[in-house]
């Protein structure tokens, strides 16, 4: 059987509907779909930085459109979603979870996000936590007073939190839920109960279920793309001996040497990819860490965009900004914007927008990104948006245009 040929084009519509990405949703978003979003996804990254609606959050709005951030809370409490280190931090379906037994049971070669040395230097404050847990139930780090005499930061965590933390990444404590975005940890039989062991899908197979969820995920992968998305480590499952067993299908993309593989359940979609019939007509704002993005390479050689978080790079050696949030136009990655939602004040702050070189800025392209831009801006509960600089010179006026018309049509 020969293998479908994509074009560039029809690669990226498959990825896109793989990742529900293709099209806007045209009815309203119920928790359900929240749920159904992230098994869609397989993981869903967490990041703490909220400067506009925190990530997790925002990478569903950009799929489901407006929905209640408090049901991705629920469905932790819940039970549905579980924590750990997937690609990294990410909200995960529950029924995974003996997936990553393997990475429970051996943590320290998740590297840093172990202390292993730490925790048989300090088996007193470990144990002293647990007890805590034990005797008084959920605990977030904040009901432990610190007692070493030193300041906070990012690295100088107290005793009690690090051994929190160890103790969630090896399997003993899970996140019950959380509060304004905290943590609450507990014991993880109290938080998933009857879970046994004997369960848990062997080494191999769970190896091979990661490369086989990373293909469904991403729609269309190369060979090398597959380990990033849950950051799997050798040895691997190659995706070609996947394909020889008929587990994978492989494709070709025109310009590309290497094949591409997608999984059997998007047989259907990659059919109407090699005819070009998967229309992309999304336009929508996506947060840095929304698995479209996360994968630099992956972005660059799929999208021909060079995308890089300079949240943690000094402000004089930023290019775009401080949190720059990629836009994504009907099956193209056009450009960026460095945004904040100011609150209190109800205003959506662009501080710059940027589009790609090469991309034109029409006056269907700009309205479409002021749309969007607009709804991110409402479900952010904010009512006006304020354009401070835009690039190339000439796109700011047109913008602003754009922006009040738009916001008259919705008020």
């Amino acid at each position: 059987m020969s293998e479908p040929i994509l074009s560039p084009a029809g690669a990226r519509a498959l990825h896109l509907a793989a990742q529900g990405m293709l099209q806007a949703r045209r009815a309203r978003a119920t928790k359900d779909d929240v749920l159904a979003a992230i098994r869609r996804m397989g993981v869903l990254q967490i990041d703490t930085i909220s400067v506009v609606a925190r990530s997790p959050y925002l990478v569903l709005w950009s799929r489901l459109g407006d929905y209640d951030p408090a049901w991705l809370d629920a469905l932790l409490a819940e039970g549905r979603l579980f924590e750990y280190w997937a690609h990294e931090a990410c909200f995960i379906p529950i029924e995974d979870y003996g997936l990553y037994r393997h990475r429970m049971i051996d943590p320290g070669a998740l590297g840093w996000k172990y202390a292993g040395a730490w925790m048989r230097e300090h088996p007193d404050e470990v144990e002293r936590v647990l007890e805590h847990i034990r005797e008084h139930g959920p605990a977030r780090s904040a009901d432990f007073e610190r007692s070493d005499g030193q300041a906070g930061g990012w690295w100088q965590w107290k005793p009690e939190k690090r051994a929190l933390e160890v103790l969630f990444t090896a399997g003993v404590l899970m996140i019950a839920r959380r509060h304004n975005f905290h943590r609450i940890y507990d014991l993880a039989e109290r938080v998933l109960p009857g879970w046994d062991d004997a369960r848990m899908p062997s080494l191999a197979d769970t190896q091979r279920t990661f490369v086989l969820r990373a293909t469904r995920a991403l729609g269309v992968a190369k060979a090398a793309w597959t380990p990033d998305y849950h950051r799997t480590r050798p040895p691997r499952v190659a995706p070609g001996a996947l394909a020889d067993a008929g587990l994978l299908l492989r494709a070709r993309v025109e310009g590309w040497k290497e094949p591409v593989f997608v999984h059997p359940d998007h047989a259907a979609l990659l059919e109407q990819a090699a005819q070009d019939r998967l229309v992309p007509t999304l336009t929508t704002v996506l947060s840095p860490f929304d698995p479209i993005v996360w994968d630099r390479r992956r972005a660059q050689e799929l999208f021909g965009f060079d995308y890089r978080l300079e949240s943690y790079t000094p402000a004089d050696k930023r290019r775009y900004g401080y949190f720059c949030l990629p836009l994504l136009r009907k099956g193209r990655l056009v450009g960026r914007i460095d945004a904040k939602a100011q609150r209190k004040a109800g205003v959506f702050e662009v501080k710059a927008l940027i589009l790609e070189p090469g991309v034109r800025a029409s006056d269907g392209l700009l309205r479409d990104l002021a749309t969007a831009i607009e709804r991110c801006a409402r479900w952010h509960g904010c009512a006006q948006v304020t354009l401070a600089h835009a690039v190339p010179d000439g796109v700011a006026a047109p913008l602003r245009a754009a922006f009040d018309r738009v916001a008259g049509a919705v008020a």
